[in-house]
């Protein structure tokens, strides 16, 4: 079905919002806990939200070198926040900009190597990963519906009133809703639900007229990049935790495209994230990686073209260039987007559930495998405090629920099946592509 250019606009500004709000918590959180000044801050914001853009495009855009050309948006990686803060705060600003442009070359060089563990992701790999990645960021979505982390009213009866409200027209919407009006449910229920929070005096447009219209990005606006090894060191662990949740991601979407991915796929993708992640570092923004709501939002409105993730790109970039504009959507409620966002994350776990049901789980050692690195990923979001006593380089790893449960799947997939060889070989027989229904032998 052709789409028009305004329902095009309509379905990539949905995809806009569903990540907008990551994509400015993360330089809010960095700037503040690095004491920026308000124009310094300004800069970081707009930058990050122009090189969002930048760094979709460069990933939805397949070339022969790089670009998986999937409907994927990238955004700028929550796991980088602690490494940036604590590597600013100990060597200074211009270190963190050395240690990302290093690991995004880093990525780069080791994107054709990476792409050959593909034989590590069977079916029961891949969908563990998706699953545990929708289950460890539905805890954010709850936070948010309930006003987000330390706000003061949190937890409080408008805020919970607004998010499940929001995700109630998001339901009623996706049940009773046709064609395009069905597609568009997320988008929606934010205006629906920020229309709402206006009436009851929560929408501040402040921002909007403080912002500028014009705000172009500067190469080193932060002074010359520094090179110290463990801020490096530090930065390459962060961005291979990243290539480990673009591998779920790139996965579920083959499979909700049906589109076979490959190993020069995922080199492609791979190669796509290294740039995003050197460019980021140039102009001083961040390093990126695949966002999973947006994966939960093409599942939702079933619109699957790239075309419309080359709108959302764009209007990123807008959005960083003239950050007047972008301001109007900082008015969105915490509590509005939540709503949102238990339905997207909700969809991941879905789609997850639905690549398991792919595999053979009469054998007792996919069963077990599923079991383990799902319990693994949701106890350590649950119980972050548990690994206190890792050394602080470390805890990159250990706190994150998706980086334990999915090496916990790839790990234990490894021990059970790779040196079976009796296994490898009933799965060569029965294995399909990325997007056909296969039975995991």
């Amino acid at each position: 079905m052709q789409l028009s250019r305004m329902k095009q606009m309509s379905l990539g500004f949905q995809h806009v919002l569903a990540m907008y709000a990551g994509a400015v918590v993360v330089p809010l959180l960095v700037g503040s806990a690095l004491g920026l000044t308000a124009a310094q801050l300004t800069y970081l914001i707009a930058i990050d939200i122009m090189m969002c853009g930048v760094a979709t495009i460069l990933q939805v855009w397949k070339k022969k070198f790089s670009g998986i050309g999937l409907p994927v948006v990238l955004g700028c990686t929550f796991t980088a926040v602690g490494p940036m803060i604590a590597i600013g705060n100990t060597y200074g600003i211009p270190a963190i900009y050395g240690a990302i442009i290093t690991a995004g070359l880093f990525v780069i060089l080791i994107g054709s190597f990476f792409s050959k563990l593909v034989r590590l992701f069977p079916p029961v790999v891949t969908g563990a990963v998706v699953l545990i990645i929708g289950v460890t960021l539905v805890p954010v979505a709850m936070n948010d519906i309930a006003g987000g982390q330390g706000s003061a009213d949190y937890g409080s009866m408008t805020n919970l009133m607004l998010g499940f409200g929001t995700l109630a027209v998001i339901l009623i919407l996706f049940r009773f809703g046709k064609g395009f009006i069905k597609s568009i449910s997320i988008l929606s229920g934010i205006i629906i639900g920020t229309v709402v929070a206006g009436f009851m005096g929560m929408v501040d447009f402040s921002a909007v007229g403080d912002a500028s219209w014009l705000h172009l990005p500067q190469v080193f606006y932060f002074g010359t990049p520094e090179f110290h090894l463990v801020p490096i060191l530090t930065m390459m662990l962060v961005v291979t935790v990243g290539l480990i949740e673009a591998t779920g991601v790139y996965f579920a979407l083959g499979d909700i495209t049906e589109k076979k991915v490959g190993a020069d796929d995922l080199k492609r993708g791979y190669r796509a994230e290294g740039i995003a992640i050197i460019l980021g570092g140039l102009v001083n923004a961040f390093p990126y990686t695949t966002y999973s709501q947006n994966v939960g939002l093409i599942q939702l409105s079933g619109v699957k073209s790239n075309q419309i993730i080359y709108i959302a790109g764009g209007m990123l970039i807008l959005l960083g260039l003239v950050p007047k504009i972008g301001a109007v959507t900082i008015a969105i409620p915490t509590s509005v987007l939540g709503g949102a966002m238990l339905a997207m994350f909700g969809m991941v776990i879905a789609y997850g559930i639905k690549m398991l049901s792919r595999v053979d789980f009469s054998d007792q050692r996919n069963l077990m495998i599923v079991a383990v690195s799902v319990g693994m990923g949701l106890g350590v979001t649950v119980v972050p405090e548990m690994f206190a006593i890792v050394p602080e380089n470390l805890k990159v790893i250990t706190e994150s629920g998706i980086v334990m449960g999915s090496l916990t799947a790839i790990i234990l997939n490894f021990i059970y099946h790779i040196g079976d060889m009796d296994y490898l070989k009933s799965r060569k027989k029965v294995e399909a592509p990325i997007g056909e229904q296969v039975t995991d032998a």
